[in-house]
């Protein structure tokens, strides 16, 4: 299955699935600066993240992707490792985010993903919450990013109806 395409078979996890202190490791995503450049051309067009000399006169030292574009390569890891395979039905937020190093063209990301807290919504039957703690790391093991938030996953044997799906009965 291409890994743009959403899963047509039955979710491997859901929310029963992802109990308190689960640990899930997934990624080798390279770093490219082609990369690095096209979303700062479209995303975050700082100069330390488009120009060399910039770059090198800034704190960075050399061109750095944006901590934006860190966040979007940890979604496609996350995507890639176990939400293309879930239950998800999205998320109502991140509740902390840190930057904690630069990461720079030619480093492999990876990640590690933690549940720290996890029970059903009271407000939506059939739907549960999950806290995650995420963790980016480069190919020295340094830790480039971390965050928390929460998830919203179908409970196994239930059907949550939508809200389209409410109005139109």
């Amino acid at each position: 299955m291409p890994a743009d395409t959403a899963p047509t078979r039955s979710p491997r996890y859901y929310w029963d699935d992802l109990p308190v202190g689960t640990v899930l490791e997934f990624g080798a995503m390279p770093v490219t600066r082609e990369a690095v450049l096209a979303f700062a051309r479209d995303f975050d067009p700082q100069p330390f993240h488009l120009d060399d000399e910039a770059a090198a006169a800034s704190l960075f030292g050399r061109l750095a992707a944006s901590g934006w574009h860190t966040c979007a390569m940890a979604m496609r890891m996350m995507c890639d490792g176990y939400i293309q395979d879930s239950a998800s039905l999205g998320s109502p937020g991140i509740d902390n985010l840190r930057w904690l190093k630069p990461v720079y063209p030619g480093d492999i990301l990876s990640m590690r993903m933690e549940i720290l807290a996890a029970r059903p919504m009271a407000s939506r039957p059939g739907v549960g919450l999950v806290q995650t703690r995420w963790e980016v790391f480069n190919q020295q093991r340094d830790k480039v990013l971390a965050m928390e938030g929460w998830g919203m996953y179908r409970i196994r044997g239930t059907a949550p109806a939508t809200e389209v799906e409410a109005q139109a009965t």
